[in-house]
């Protein structure tokens, strides 16, 4: 029965058997020692001269090697002990060690203290680095930022849901869409649940989705993909845009507490702390905004549609200083600069209730207040010069009692590069898709 190296504490003076990949072989006169991992951990083996079999075995092995080990747990002699690590009192009198699988020579060193890759080497070698601890903690966090989502929606009643990934017309209006051949028909490829979201809405009050949407922006850069993971959520019978803010404020705070809880190993690993979130994120509208950034810097963005990147940087500067908060809700954007379905503020038409949340200059979160009224989503259809026909099912779904409600999304992978001060979203995705990327990188020709 195979003995997981986490329980091993569980079974000093036992013999048990293990499996898992040899991490590292030092020969020391006539031991052999040998660090074994699995997906629980790392623990320190050693052959003794007595058993031959086994040295001769022993002497074989390299890293990677995939191997099944049977030996006897020791408690180390009081000097060999090391203090905060996992296993660091116990030891492995190896006795017999079956190999399973032989791995070649490594193209490079993937040791937690020897890797030094740059990204497009990385990402090349994408099979072999996620065998490298630091690569591994950015995506274990990232399933903690995914898990923490879901179980805070379904602890507040969200009803989850797959939207499709492929659709007759695209939510945000925009042009930068994969268009695909739908047997002899066009569609397009998702760039967002949106759409879907309030239509669940409108039966089920509360839902949420965890999708892969596409983009098809013609961008290289540090900050985007074409392929991510989108974490959606939208509510009914809301009061206010406020409500929508304050449950997005909530379900960012889970998130920060449970990476905290579950992953602290991580992010030791990785020397990051996380950004602060405190009682009540301060709010400001589009307008405050550039104002606070023109008494501040006196660099004058009054007037414009909406945030670039520094102005992103700036206001969470400012924001840090006077509040100890990494994180600004901004809201109040011109209304025809966001989606048709954004509800325009009553009193001030031209400005909507959509808001963003910024972290340390980048953009988490986007959401607001959505339009519930029939005849307003219509005419904002044709204000936008959008084809009725294409989100016929979308209009119908408001026809028939659809309360005040609005909703929130923001993307995996971004989230994961700004808790973790990642210099490029890539990082933050295990198989990243982008302009110049299938896997491979591509060639004019291809791959």
């Amino acid at each position: 029965m195979r003995t997981y190296i986490k329980d091993l504490k569980e079974h000093i003076g036992k013999t048990v058997s293990i499996s898992g990949w040899v991490d590292v072989r030092r020969d020391q006169g006539k031991m052999i020692f040998l660090d074994f991992r699995d997906m629980t951990g790392i623990v320190q083996g050693v052959i003794l001269p007595n058993y031959t079999e086994t040295i001769e075995v022993g002497k074989t092995l390299r890293k990677e090697f995939a191997v099944k080990v049977e030996g006897k747990v020791n408690k180390r002699p009081e000097r060999n002990i090391k203090e905060g690590i996992l296993n660091g009192d116990l030891e492995l009198e190896i006795m017999e060690i079956k190999v399973l699988s032989e791995a070649a020579p490594l193209p490079f060193d993937i040791s937690l203290n020897g890797y030094n890759l740059e990204l497009t080497t990385e990402l090349d070698n994408r099979a072999i680095v996620l065998r490298q601890p630091k690569i591994q903690a950015i995506f274990k966090i990232e399933e903690t930022v995914i898990d923490s989502f879901r179980e805070f929606m379904k602890k507040n009643m969200f009803f989850e849901f797959q939207a499709p990934s492929m659709v007759p017309a695209t939510a945000e209006g925009g042009a930068e869409v994969f268009q695909i051949d739908y047997f002899g028909k066009k569609a397009f490829l998702s760039q967002s649940p949106q759409l879907y979201k309030q239509i669940v809405m409108s039966a089920f009050e509360r839902c949420f989705s965890v999708n892969k949407v596409f983009r098809a922006e013609p961008s290289s850069t540090t900050r985007h993909l074409t392929e991510i993971v989108s974490l959606d959520a939208e509510m009914a019978f809301i009061e206010s845009w406020t409500d929508v803010r304050d449950m997005a404020e909530n379900t960012v705070k889970y998130i920060l507490k449970q990476v905290a809880e579950k992953n602290a190993e991580h992010l030791k690993l990785l020397g990051v702390e996380l950004p602060t979130m405190i009682e009540k994120t301060p709010t400001l509208s589009l307008r405050e905004v550039q104002q606070r950034i023109f008494e501040k810097f006196g660099r004058d963005v009054r007037g414009e549609k909406d945030t670039n990147a520094q102005d992103e940087r700036e206001i969470c500067e400012i924001i840090k200083e006077e509040t100890g908060s990494d994180f600004v809700f901004i809201y109040g954007y011109p209304t025809r600069k966001k989606p048709f379905y954004v509800y325009p503020n009553p009193e001030e038409p031209e400005y909507n209730e959509g808001m963003d949340l910024i972290c340390r200059g980048v953009e988490w979160l986007s959401g607001g207040r959505r339009i519930n009224d029939s005849k307003q989503l219509e005419e904002h259809v044709k204000l936008w010069n959008m084809d009725p026909s294409k989100v016929k099912m979308f209009l119908e779904a408001f026809k028939y009692g659809v309360p005040p409600e609005g909703g929130f999304a923001f993307g995996a992978e971004r989230i994961t590069m700004q808790l973790l001060g990642l210099k490029n979203v890539r990082e933050a995705c295990m198989f990243p898709r982008d302009m110049n990327r299938i896997d491979e990188r591509l060639t004019d020709e291809g791959y």
